[in-house]
């Protein structure tokens, strides 16, 4: 024997249940009874419309003529035409019947819980007749059964208990004597003095394990919306899926915890007479589904993630409970007479405080009755006034085998900590297959999404990357994105998730993440104004796990904002100098910011492009090497023209050529002034730990004083050929002396200098050439022979590609 069980989405039109009769047929060829559920949304219009007419309102007629024309048009839809008169009135009759209960509950403007049962009891009723007839009409031999025969409850309305003796030997009885396919009601029951009963939240499913315990089946199919049970809640979790199987205990944990596929009654039971229940699709039916029975052989440590949200969370403290016997008797007592039900439970071993979560819609009355419970203490300062914090929600990590798995608290815990996520409460059963966690409700998807990551996706990492600045370096970074994409998912075990773009005039936002391909089409098409307020507010709400902001702007504006991005634990990646070489306070703060939330402020491109300045400095001062000096050629242009500028050229021509080739700024004073490289070695001092400010740099200005008060580019450039006998002497002395000049930063005894220089051939700054970098690090291990980090300082694609490689690296951190 196999009972199924058919939900309302499996039910909610004609065409609907034609296929379930489909799905029924091939089981006929073994013993087999069918549980069906009200037509999808009706038990909701039922109690509706008892509701108006408990209100007076006369609303409701219009609503339940509404219910019987969709019966009405499913008997017309499923049998046919010669067999429908009589299907027709018995739909009729009952609607009559319906009819008349609603208009009395509007003249005596009551409606008890026992009124309630049964006007919800005409959903499965109604649903449940029509499906037999239309099952006979398909050649089926069936018939209707009405639950209130022969499940016997007490009158507890509205969550009625099942007397099992009884209402077993019924069931037993019932189906010796029959041979035609049952066609049963589910949610409904009858007490002892023959009143309408209903069983509860789910209860149809509830009706299904109940026939299933009776006759002892084989197995037990609900039949749902659904592949299974889900490894998350897919509407929360795009990644999330179906588990193969699971224990009862597993799922249980799961469905108390807000899985809404299954609930514990359901499986109780099954579980007595250890049924294996399947959890199938309707809109799927050959995919497997779950099946949930006494052993989890899957070997996965974590079977599935939860939540529960409209949680608050009470917490009641102070001395007073401090090895005082029967305080917490007296608290939960004093719940339990209040009828609250306590969720979550956490208290710490110093027993000066008890965590209680429970549902949101108590709160008022349970921190009422626990201060009057203790009043007295409270008035003696003994105990504190309860503290009540609301918007929270539980995530539930659940799995038989995290007992005999360390480091499962460990990764949940590190997960939601590297996302931003703060842990309000904890609690674990003494059986390990929970962990449960009170966080904030507007955290729950990250939450959700970090810990779905963690434990089921462990072997790939998912980033989010919130991109703002489209010019060179932004086009170039979107095009490594593209290109590299296949090979970092199989090698790396990373994705790059574009979820925004933006420039100075449009941003674009896209949750399921923007094709890199096309994404600066789409913003150029569809993006709305852009605000850099805004986005950032955008990509705070959205709160996304692994969340990196890459700035690719040379925007004072946009740095003004890192701290809020980082405060919201939200990683930045960025080539743009303007912070770091601020002020020294925006600095530091910044670094620490990062540090408290954990998450990552990576600049490696402020200092050299893609060259590992940067992040080798700070290795060498991590293992305790000690920096003497630091000299560094810093700008990819200033080399260019300094390398490029010899004897029989004039240095104005050699701007010119430097500006033609895109190697200058479109204002070459902006490199030749010095303070690019001012900012560069300013930014590497403070990372060997000197707390300097710009000003504390002496910089040497290459633009001559009347140069500098040119209004346009063109002038600047007439004036600046009166200097080139100036330069050309300069060049001159030191050709002479077998030098070549070269613009350098120098760090050393403590004071830094920027300025224009020789270097004989003994230099490892002699050999550079065109746009290239080079530092010297001078360290007490690199003292001899320093260490030499030369390479590309300039261009759209190394700056890209180093910006590439610190997400990389956010990438590795947040495993």
């Amino acid at each position: 024997m196999k009972i199924l069980k058919f939900g309302g989405s499996s039910v909610a039109t004609p065409a609907r249940i034609q296929s379930v009769i489909e799905i029924v047929k091939p089981y006929l060829r073994e013993d087999v009874a069918v549980v069906f559920s009200a037509f999808g949304g009706v038990t909701d219009v039922l109690i509706q419309i008892s509701r108006l007419a408990l209100e007076g309102n006369l609303e409701y007629k219009a609503t339940l003529a509404e219910i019987e024309r969709r019966h009405l048009d499913a008997v017309r839809a499923l049998v046919g035409v010669q067999k429908q008169s009589s299907i027709l009135a018995q739909v009729k009759f009952t609607i009559n019947e319906l009819e008349d209960v609603l208009h009395g509950v509007y003249l005596v403007k009551e409606r008890t819980p026992r009124t309630l049962d049964y006007i919800m009891s005409f959903g499965e009723r109604l649903s449940a007749y029509i499906i037999a007839e239309a099952f006979k009409d398909s050649g089926v031999a069936a018939e209707f059964l009405d639950t209130r025969r022969v499940v016997r409850t007490d009158a507890n309305f509205g969550y009625a208990k099942v007397d099992f003796d009884t209402t077993n030997t019924q069931i037993r009885e019932h189906f010796s004597r029959q041979q035609a396919l049952q066609i049963i009601t589910g949610f409904i029951g009858t007490s002892e003095t023959g009143e309408t009963t209903t069983l509860g939240r789910s209860g149809s499913d509830y009706t299904a394990a109940i026939f299933a315990g009776a006759l002892q089946a084989s197995d037990l199919e609900i039949w749902t919306d659904v592949d299974g049970m889900m490894t998350a809640d897919p509407r929360l979790v795009k990644k999330a899926f179906t588990v193969p199987q699971m224990s009862y205990e597993e799922a249980m944990e799961l469905s108390h915890f807000g899985a809404k596929v299954i609930f514990p009654a359901t499986m109780q039971p099954a579980m007595v007479n250890r049924i294996p229940i399947w959890i199938k699709n309707t809109f799927n039916p050959t995919f497997q589904g779950t099946v949930i029975h006494s052993e989890s052989k899957n070997g996965k440590v974590i079977k599935g993630i939860s939540s529960m949200n409209a949680i608050s969370l009470l917490s009641v403290q102070g001395s007073g409970l401090l090895g005082v016997v029967g305080a917490s008797a007296r608290l939960f007592a004093t719940l339990a007479r209040e009828r609250v039900n306590v969720i979550l439970i956490s208290q710490a071993s110093s027993e000066h405080s008890i965590c209680l979560a429970i549902e949101s819609l108590y709160t008022r009355q349970a921190k009422s009755a626990i201060e009057k419970e203790f009043q007295y203490e409270i008035r003696n300062e003994e105990i504190d006034e309860v503290h009540v914090e609301t918007d929270l929600s539980i995530i539930a990590v659940v799995g038989d085998n995290m007992k005999q798995s360390p480091g499962t608290s460990g990764r949940m815990f590190s997960a939601l900590g590297k996302n931003g996520v703060n842990v309000m409460a904890i609690a674990q059963g003494s059986s390990e297959r929970n962990i449960s966690a009170v966080v904030r409700q507007a955290d729950v998807a990250k939450a959700l999404n970090a810990l779905h990551e963690a434990f089921f996706l462990s072997d790939r990492k998912l980033l989010n990357v919130f991109l703002v600045g489209t010019g060179l370096i932004g086009k170039a970074l979107i095009n490594m994105v593209q290109e590299q994409f296949d090979k970092l998912a199989k090698e790396n075990l990373l994705e790059i998730n574009i979820i925004a773009v933006a420039n100075s005039r449009k941003m674009l936002f896209q949750e399921a993440g923007l094709p890199p391909a096309t994404c600066l089409d789409e913003n150029e098409a569809k993006g709305e104004t852009m605000h850099m307020e805004k986005f950032v507010e955008q990509m705070v709400s959205l709160n996304l796990p692994n969340s990196i902001f890459v700035d690719c702007t040379s925007s004072e504006e946009v740095t003004s904002f890192y701290e809020a991005i980082l405060s919201a634990s939200i990683s930045v990646v960025t080539p743009n100098k303007k912070a770091n070489s601020g002020s020294l306070e925006k600095y530091q703060s910044l670094k620490r910011t990062a540090f408290r939330r954990g998450v990552k402020f990576l600049y490696e491109t402020n200092v050299g492009a893609g060259l590992p300045v940067i992040n080798t400095l700070n290795d060498l001062l991590l293992s305790g090497d000690k920096v003497i000096s630091i000299e560094g050629v810093l700008s990819g242009t200033l080399n260019f023209i300094f390398s490029s500028y010899s004897a029989g050229k004039k240095f104005s021509e050699v701007v010119k050529e430097a500006k033609a080739k895109g190697y200058t700024e479109p204002d070459p004073r902006d490199d030749l002034s010095g303070m690019d490289v001012a900012r560069k070695i300013l930014i590497l001092s403070r990372e060997a730990g000197l707390p300097y400010e710009l000003s504390d740099i002496t910089v040497e200005n290459l633009v001559p004083g009347d140069c500098r008060e040119q209004t346009s580019v063109d002038a600047f450039f007439t004036a600046l050929e009166k200097h080139d006998s100036a330069f050309e002497k300069l060049l001159a002395d030191a050709t002479g002396r077998r030098e070549k000049l070269r613009y350098m930063a120098v760090l050393k005894d403590g004071k830094v200098a920027v300025s224009l220089g020789t270097v004989n051939d003994t230099h490892p700054f002699y050999s550079l050439s065109g746009s290239d970098n080079i530092i010297l690090l001078t360290t007490e291990r690199y003292h001899e022979r320093p260490m030499v980090i030369r390479g590309p300082g300039a261009g759209a694609a190394v700056t890209a590609a180093g910006v590439f490689a610190d997400v990389i690296r956010i990438g590795h951190y947040a495993r």
